[in-house]
């Protein structure tokens, strides 16, 4: 598909995303209820120079303070950002352009945190992407609103998540589909939740793109369109 073909067909995804209003949430109430704290993993971020973001229990502990201080509950960010933390992982890195654009959106919650389909859905794939720095346990499901097919991805998931899914599985909303996974399974991250719509997987299973570089960024920000049109999180007080 050439570039103006699948910006056609996904301008035609976010069409029909905006104006669709029966969404379930992807997270708990508990956390949808409230306002995100809002993250910045750019450059302009000072305070993660000061930090090893590979010392597991200071990067645990820099997303926990950082929510925690700035009187929320849980954290949200990245969708388009140009982040400097990818810098940790070789998964990212090319000699040229290294990915550090991310496609979808973080919701940094705790492990287990129960994760539920916003509406109805058949699982297309899944598999545990279990490289440092990757994706960990990953789900994606396949979605068709007014005959107009897209898919959701999951990442960062608990080992158990996978156990029971078959392809082709149907999926009901608001069903629950998967709990966070901790550091050590879900590609060495402190706990969230990646999400993010795909409107074409480039025939791609159990795994797709989560960060482009910079050369990349216009096509696959098109290819996936912002996640707050399912997850529609007040992010402003």
């Amino acid at each position: 598909m050439n570039y103006n073909s699948m910006k056609k067909y996904s301008d035609s995804v976010e069409n029909v995303l905006k104006k669709y209003e029966s969404f379930g949430s992807v997270i708990p109430p508990s956390f949808r209820k409230t306002i995100p704290h809002i993250f910045d993993f750019s450059k302009k971020n000072k305070k993660l120079i000061k930090i090893d973001l590979n010392d597991e229990k200071k990067f645990i502990k820099y997303i926990k303070d950082d929510i925690k201080q700035n009187g929320h509950i849980f954290g949200m960010g990245g969708y388009g950002e140009n982040r400097i933390i990818y810098r940790r992982s070789a998964l990212f890195k090319n000699d040229d352009n290294p990915r550090s654009i991310h496609l979808g959106v973080d919701l940094w919650m705790p492990k287990n945190t129960p994760i539920y389909c916003p509406m109805p859905a058949i699982v297309h794939s899944f598999q545990d992407n279990n490289n440092f720095g990757d994706y960990g346990p990953t789900i994606i499901l396949k979605h068709t609103l007014n005959k107009i097919i897209f898919y959701t991805l999951y990442g960062h998931l608990s080992r158990t998540s996978l156990k029971k899914l078959k392809v082709g599985m149907k999926i009901k909303k608001g069903q629950r589909i998967a709990t966070l996974g901790g550091y050590n399974e879900n590609g060495q991250w402190p706990s969230h939740l990646h999400f993010q719509i795909i409107s074409d997987l480039l025939n791609k299973k159990g795994d797709f793109p989560g960060v482009a570089s910079i050369p990349q960024k216009k096509y696959y920000l098109t290819l996936c369109p912002d996640p707050n049109l399912i997850l529609r999180i007040n992010r402003k007080k």
